[in-house]
């Protein structure tokens, strides 16, 4: 059970309630859980996937330790700018949107 970090920006206060009832808010917008499982870190990611329609230049970001991927971490995201971790010849880079 990684450590699991979820920072937020200009979203509702039903979110940032949800998210704080499931995790510590360490500062505004800022939450962390240091022992979350991966079924109870996919419900969360799941609400908060089903209650972005009703949100507005907003954006959210999960991120967790996760060996089988590159740079040992995992990253989720909604709203902008979207990442993605990207391993180019054995170096981890985050590509931000499409190309």
């Amino acid at each position: 059970m990684p450590m699991t970090m979820v920072v937020t920006r200009n979203v509702s206060t039903r979110m940032r309630g949800f998210l704080a009832s499931s995790m510590l808010e360490l500062t505004a917008g800022v939450y962390s859980a240091p022992r979350l499982s991966a079924s109870v870190r996919d419900r969360i990611w799941e609400v908060l996937e089903k209650w972005w329609d009703y949100e507005s230049d907003a954006s959210v970001i999960m991120v967790w330790a996760d060996q089988k991927m590159p740079g040992g971490q995992s990253v989720l995201t909604l709203g902008i700018p979207p990442v993605e971790l990207l391993e180019m010849d054995g170096l981890v880079v985050a590509r931000r949107g499409s190309l």
